[in-house]
């Protein structure tokens, strides 16, 4: 590995004082939110409430890794289990041609040690990855507030955006929300998706990516009117492969903690084998109906697979609420 690049222990996490009384309000705020969307469209989540597919397959993780990566569920090499979600990322049940942020979400079943949570031993270690290498705000309350107030229209939020940033500010926020939500998507087979936020790898800390095979066939260059019916002809035709890959803290200016709006610069290495074995995912309902019940979550995870920084401690206390508010938990 380069030696600019030397994965360090060094990292740390900064909360402020008033972080608790913050999040218990975001969670709140989200609450009402999924309520509202819920009485719309059914009971279901606050983000990502569109499931699009649900897949099963199995993690193989390899032998032979460097130190910062050999930790938790990486630490020997296994099979694991996995069930997968993939969705669209907004509040709303629309047309797949609208821009999104995409979603692959998946739950390594069958691992043991204690979970990031605290409360006795780990259910899974989740992974929530999206089409993007990093998250669209440093922190989490400009998130929130920039969802809370796109729930009510594209109206509030451009007027949302002149009171907060000025009539220049508010077309700049636009223009960069328009080239985020509109960049291209080779679908769920043929696109890199990333945890765009850190999670701790024992002593470590790093950031995750899925990176497709070849084999899984070339990216998509249209819109689709499906993305599922697009993911679900691959899955039928063959066995689909991604590398799990880790990429790991070396310093608080180029790989900050409490930032997830800067993209890594640190080489990626490849940990684990995720492999979605040839199957028709609309041949099996009882999986689909599983998977959409099921608590997909960063923070259900093994304790030393902790997740860091602002906008994964807001999400454990955010997560939990919509688990609630629909049952799930």
């Amino acid at each position: 590995m380069d030696t600019r690049y030397t994965p360090s222990t060094g990292w740390k996490e900064v909360v402020a004082p008033d972080e608790a009384q913050r999040f218990a309000g975001y969670a709140r705020q989200f609450a009402e939110l999924q309520a509202r969307k819920s009485q719309k469209y059914g009971k279901g989540r606050g983000l990502h409430r569109k499931q699009l597919t649900a897949a099963w397959g199995q993690l193989e993780v390899l032998g032979d890794l460097p130190a910062f990566a050999a930790q938790g569920l990486f630490a020997q090499p296994g099979s694991y289990e996995v069930r997968v979600r993939l969705s669209n990322g907004g509040m709303d049940t629309t047309s797949d041609r609208k821009p999104d942020i995409r979603g692959f979400a998946f739950s390594v079943l069958g691992v043991q040690g204690d979970s990031a949570l605290g409360n006795g031993p780990a259910k899974s270690q989740d992974f929530l990855l999206i089409n993007q290498e990093k998250f669209a705000f440093p922190q989490s309350g400009e998130f929130v507030d920039f969802v809370v107030a796109a729930s009510h229209g594209g109206g509030a939020l451009i007027k949302f955006l002149v009171q907060r940033h000025g009539l220049l500010g508010a077309a700049r926020q636009i223009a960069k929300t328009v080239k985020t939500f509109g960049r291209p998507f080779g679908g769920f087979a043929a696109h890199a998706v990333h945890s765009a936020a850190p999670i701790a790898c024992g002593p470590y800390a790093v950031r995750v990516r899925l990176v497709p095979h070849v084999s899984n066939g070339a990216p998509v260059t249209q819109v689709q009117d499906d993305w599922n019916a697009e993911f679900s002809a691959r899955l039928r035709q063959q066995d689909l492969v991604w590398d799990l890959q880790l990429q790991p803290f070396v310093d608080e200016a180029s790989t900050p903690i409490e930032d997830a709006s800067v993209d890594w610069p640190t080489p990626y290495t490849t940990v684990a084998r995720l492999t979605l074995p040839r199957q028709d995912p609309a041949a099996d309902p009882t999986l689909a109906a599983q998977v959409e019940a099921a608590v997909f979550d960063p923070w259900q995870a093994l304790a030393a697979h902790r997740p860091l920084g602002d906008v994964m401690r807001a999400r454990k206390v955010v997560y939990f609420e919509s688990q609630k508010g629909r049952g799930a938990a």
